[in-house]
């Protein structure tokens, strides 16, 4: 039994110094490599920088991890990666051996990893990339990578290449980033919000963030790609399935105007985007927030009790949906939260989605703007798709 064991051990090893070899071959036939991390963003910031490498020339494969997983070709035809069980990030092997099938010059692959010993060797022995790309840093994910936001900033930089570049559009942690990047003995670049005009974000056919344009516009330019060339390649991107977009919706006389942002989950990007659409700011139109909880997201859950009580005066309603909804309302309750602006939903099942919409017309008198936050986990997808299939345009063009 034990020579059958060591034979077997001995197969197992010979097989994975032959799959390592092969992986290392696959990397060196792409010479530029990008990996992308942050806290938000990092599935737009992915597409947006392959589009404009595409739109530049250069043959880019890309690979995101957000609301889908997703790998994109060279003539921009995506598709879906299936998954039998969790998350693994020996799924990037697979990836850049299709990206060395397609004969790529560039790879884009956002990064899938929250242990921060797994972003190290998800950068360190995976991707080996040339151009490293931190979108931000948030207060999320505190459990994993905090217990405080310069924690995450540290843990982050795990993914910074070893004499490369490093791309980011954060300002109040970079310091950190630039500590990480100098002992490594790489470049740090910072983009800037306003090296984006808001017209040329209004000329995209969602809502997309200023900063993540100009952060995928550096790393264009960087990789030689013209501004005009890389941007024009942006707006034509296909965006991530859970991109801010806005769908308005007529139910007799009732007018909503319902965004999908559960993609937003910590408090800085969360009320980002409630001042980018305007939330509570046009008389007669009321603000109604829906938050999804999730049983494994307890700090999120938390922080957003607390965002509840002091940041939402100029929310009128707040409908929570989800696991511990109940520890959600009493927490806010305990900070002040008003308790008459809170509808508890609680954990609803599939088939009773239409509660939700129920309770925001109920919240509406003549019109008003739904946010859908947290989580889009769960039964996230369903109340998107419920908004979705009401509204004026179904193939999801936004309204503003």
């Amino acid at each position: 039994m034990s020579a059958i064991v060591a034979s077997l051990a001995g197969t197992l090893a010979a097989y994975g110094w032959w799959e390592y070899r092969r992986h290392s071959a696959n990397v060196r036939a792409i010479p530029v490599r990008i990996h992308v991390n942050g806290t938000r963003g990092k599935s737009s910031v992915t597409r947006l920088i392959a589009a404009g490498l595409r739109a530049g020339g250069m043959r880019t494969f890309a690979k995101t991890t957000g609301t889908e997983p997703r790998m994109i070709f060279p003539d921009g035809r995506e598709e879906h990666i299936p998954r039998p069980g969790r998350a693994n990030i020996s799924e990037q092997l697979m990836v850049f051996r299709r990206a060395a099938h397609e004969e790529c010059h560039a790879i884009v692959v956002e990064c899938m990893a929250l242990q921060p010993h797994i972003q190290w060797l998800a950068e360190h022995r995976i991707v080996k990339s040339t151009i490293g790309v931190i979108t931000n840093v948030r207060a999320d994910h505190l459990d994993v990578m905090g217990p405080t936001v310069a924690d995450v900033a540290h843990n982050l930089a795990k993914t910074v290449p070893p004499r490369g570049v490093l791309f980011t559009a954060e300002h109040d942690l970079l310091p950190e980033l630039r500590q990480a990047a100098g002992g490594l003995g790489t470049t740090v670049v910072v983009s800037e919000e306003s090296e984006v005009t808001e017209a040329e974000t209004r000329s995209f056919s969602y809502v997309e963030h200023r900063e993540n344009v100009a952060l995928a516009l550096r790393v264009a330019a960087h990789c030689g790609v013209a501004r005009a060339a890389a941007l024009e390649g942006m707006r034509r991107c296909t965006p991530d399935p859970g991109v801010l977009r806005v769908h308005r919706i007529r139910y007799f006389q009732k007018e909503i105007e319902f965004a999908n942002a559960f993609a937003a989950n910590d408090r800085d990007s969360t009320l980002m985007i409630f001042n980018r659409l305007g939330l509570g700011a046009h008389p007669g139109r009321k603000s109604v927030v829906i938050f999804n909880s999730r049983g494994d997201r307890i700090q999120r859950a938390e922080q957003f009790a607390d965002m509840i009580a002091r940041d939402m005066a100029a929310v009128d309603t707040v409908i929570l949906v989800g696991d511990m909804t109940g520890a959600v309302l009493n927490r806010a309750l305990r900070h002040g939260a008003p308790e008459d602006k809170i509808v508890d939903l609680g954990d609803l099942r599939q088939e009773q989605v239409n509660l939700v919409f129920e309770a925001a017309l109920d919240a509406t008198p003549e019109k008003s703007l739904v946010v859908g936050v947290g989580n889009i986990g769960g039964l996230g997808h369903s109340i998107v798709h419920y908004f979705q299939n009401r509204g004026e345009d179904r193939h999801g063009a936004a309204s503003r």
